[in-house]
């Protein structure tokens, strides 16, 4: 299975997005608390659409919570403008791979960051500096559901 990780999230309507995304390829989705909002929140809703209440979803009180529960196996990958790896030469069609995504706002932490740079990856873009978080889940979570039916 496929992972999103979320730490953190700030809008409502991104993850409501996200975790439609995640239902539509058979992804799990991780919050990080704390949340940007509660999961009753209707924009949160609205943008999940009757899908919310079918979408995998585990939420975690802290990064260190969720760590601690992590298979052994698991290979966390850190999504952040301040890689220079593009996604798409990672190997991303694993069932131990967990894709990690910042909050809106600020990004991964730089110490997450520091931890395993060459677990970083990037979105390659020009002329923007930044993608809108639900836009960048899907193109890094259907490059894996891609190399998954590819068997790389």
């Amino acid at each position: 299975m496929i992972n999103v990780v979320l730490y953190q999230p700030e809008i409502p309507h991104n993850t409501g997005a996200i975790g439609r995304l995640c239902l539509g390829a058979g992804a799990r989705l991780h919050l990080i608390e704390p949340l940007g909002f509660s999961l009753d929140d209707r924009h949160l809703k609205r943008a999940g659409l009757d899908y919310w209440k079918e979408v995998d979803v585990c939420r975690w009180s802290s990064w260190e919570a969720f760590l601690a529960k992590l298979p052994g196996d698991a290979k966390l990958l850190f999504l952040t403008s301040k890689a220079r790896q593009a996604h798409w030469h990672a190997p991303l069609g694993g069932d131990d791979v967990w894709l990690v995504f910042g909050p809106e706002t600020r990004g991964l932490p730089e110490s997450l960051l520091a931890a395993s740079p060459q677990q970083c990856l990037t979105i390659p873009m020009q002329g923007t500096r930044s993608l809108n978080l639900a836009t960048a889940v899907a193109i890094v979570l259907f490059e894996s559901v891609r190399q998954r039916s590819k068997g790389e």
